[in-house]
């Protein structure tokens, strides 16, 4: 009885390894213009198609990746498979969201390289771009309804501005804007809740 239920076990962790994998190699694999490109891949596959995460959760982690140092895909991926999978799906993540850009690098670049000015290349390229920015759109849509739901609409239209000004005009670092707003969060003191009065 004790080995069915080990046998089990094993076979689900399997499971759950073998979907980690999937979708992680599926979004990275088809994820054309970098990270941030390929987040709303991540998003379809552990929001929407396994339900790992909700929205809330997706956004938080966003967030935070991009106040450390590194890939914010690689980041990503690598919570998200130790959330659903331990360390082994952490693991799991991180390779499968390397592996198939390393794989289709050395398969394409040499061809890519060589006919990069050609017609049909140039096409792909412009093809894929828009895609792109829609999916982007998509993502940062979701996000601003998340904020004006807890924020504000006020707040979020304001921080808005401020970021969008910071990033383009002096060329701040995300980064910097991100763990500053974190820090005044941990600064504020919670406001005392006025007391209940006794029912007579």
């Amino acid at each position: 009885m004790l080995f069915i239920v080990r046998k089990d076990a094993i076979l689900m962790n399997l499971q759950i390894q073998w979907k980690i994998f999937i979708a992680m190699a599926r979004a990275n694999a088809l994820g054309y213009g970098g990270g941030p490109a390929t987040i709303p891949l991540v998003h379809k596959e552990i929001v929407e198609k396994y339900r790992w995460m909700d929205d809330e959760e997706f956004t938080e982690v966003v967030a935070l990746g991009n106040t450390l140092p590194g890939p914010i895909i690689t980041k990503l991926c690598g919570y998200i498979g130790y959330k659903v999978g331990g360390i082994v799906g952490m693991i799991n993540a991180v390779l499968a969201t390397v592996l198939p850009t390393a794989i289709l690098m050395l398969i394409l670049v040499g061809t890519l390289t060589t006919f990069r000015e050609t017609p049909i290349v140039q096409g792909m390229t412009n093809a894929i771009m828009p895609i792109v920015g829609v999916l982007l759109l998509s993502l940062t849509y979701n996000f601003l309804k998340q904020s004006t739901q807890k924020a504000g609409f006020f707040l979020t239209i304001v921080l808005t501005v401020i970021s969008l000004l910071l990033f383009e005009w002096l060329n701040l670092h995300p980064a910097i804007l991100i763990v500053s707003l974190i820090a005044i969060a941990f600064a504020q003191k919670p406001k005392p809740q006025p007391a209940r009065k006794e029912e007579a």
